[in-house]
């Protein structure tokens, strides 16, 4: 390798390049998050009850892709959304229909078809996204969830003619692997998490995130330097709908086994909302820490008067969670409006300079 004569060991300044001998900041990345992804996939099961996969993780993973959807929406390209927990009901219905009507089917098949209907549906519910924004778009897909779940309460066809409107499903079978214990749905709920992670994450540094985001900060502008509204705005609709309808399918199948219509409810789409508020919305890793942190929340305040010898009832423990959850969003709009993702980066930004302050 040649280098200027002054400046022997200024990299900036080198003539010809040849591979680093150690691994650059993304390759570091890459490494650090490999390693990561195999201990979550094979050490975590070894030593997690299955108290901590079915009540703790299985249900953070599945809506860490709920939010990855609403994310997508919300704070990619600036469409406000009230109403995805009930695309994540026409994902669950979905699947329920195929696997039962077509029972031959693979259970990949059957999430991709409740994937497709869910993003169907939240086209149609879309379109008003074309004319309207803000808090009138947030109440066009309120509708959405009241007509929804109006629809799969009455329309008994969804529920195979069930008298009290509740269905079942059976374990998964994926090519002879049964999918029954804590630990498999564990695993396969996380497979899949990593795959929609990284399709949304080339999603918006490509040309329709870009556009998405273009059209979230300037819709006159973007139209002017030639991003179409009609085909961001829907086409970010479609691919929110499809995540929080493979997440529909995965919460009735892996995390629940059996739900009525009242399981994707309102107050569903409100955690999902509060999710990437209190996570970050415009990041991926918010969806991670928003899903974490609202699913462990309720936990903690339930557990933590015991802890301290303080017993408490259960309404009291109920109205404590409704308090603490509507004080930290006001918290988190005020004082960190881009969530626990801006706090990360600035973490990681401290231990970067420390013990300098430079």
């Amino acid at each position: 390798m040649l280098y200027p004569k002054l400046y022997p060991r200024n990299r900036a300044l080198e003539s010809r390049y040849r591979p680093e001998p150690w691994l650059s900041p993304a390759s570091r990345r890459w490494t650090s998050s490999l390693g990561l992804a195999l201990f979550a996939f094979l050490g975590v099961p070894l030593w997690a009850g299955d108290y901590l996969l079915l009540s703790l993780l299985i249900p953070v993973l599945i809506l860490t892709i709920a939010a990855l959807g609403l994310n997508l929406l919300v704070g990619y390209s600036g469409q406000l959304s009230l109403g995805h927990a009930a695309f994540m009901a026409v994902g669950a219905y979905t699947a329920y229909n195929l696997a039962l009507r077509a029972p031959a089917l693979n259970f990949l098949i059957v999430l991709l078809g409740a994937g497709l209907s869910a993003a169907a549906v939240g086209v149609v519910f879309g379109t008003p996204s074309l004319k309207i924004k803000g808090l009138y778009l947030a109440v066009a897909t309120l509708a959405a969830q009241f007509f929804l779940d109006w629809v799969f309460a009455r329309v008994r066809w969804f529920s195979n003619y069930s008298n009290s409107g509740s269905v079942s499903v059976e374990a998964i079978d994926l090519w002879g692997w049964t999918i029954d214990t804590p630990s498999d749905r564990y695993q396969f709920a996380l497979a899949l998490l990593a795959l929609l992670t990284i399709g949304a994450n080339n999603l918006v540094r490509g040309h329709l995130g870009r556009a998405w985001m273009a059209i979230r900060d300037q819709e006159v502008a973007a139209e002017v330097i030639g991003i179409r509204p009609v085909h961001a705005k829907l086409t970010a609709f479609a691919v929110s709908s499809f995540y929080c309808g493979v997440a529909g399918a995965l919460w009735g199948f892996v995390h629940l086994g059996a739900w009525e219509p009242l399981a994707f409810n309102l107050n569903l789409s409100l955690n999902l909302l509060f999710m990437i508020i209190i996570g970050g919305m415009g990041s991926i890793l918010g969806a991670y820490l928003g899903a974490a942190f609202i699913v462990i929340l309720p936990i903690a305040l339930n557990r933590l008067p015991v802890w301290f010898g303080v017993p408490i009832s259960t309404a009291t423990a109920s109205h404590l969670e409704v308090m603490t959850f509507g004080s930290l969003i006001v918290l988190f709009l005020i004082l960190q409006p881009h969530g626990l993702a801006r706090l990360c980066a600035l973490g990681r930004e401290k231990l970067r300079s420390w013990p300098f302050a430079y």
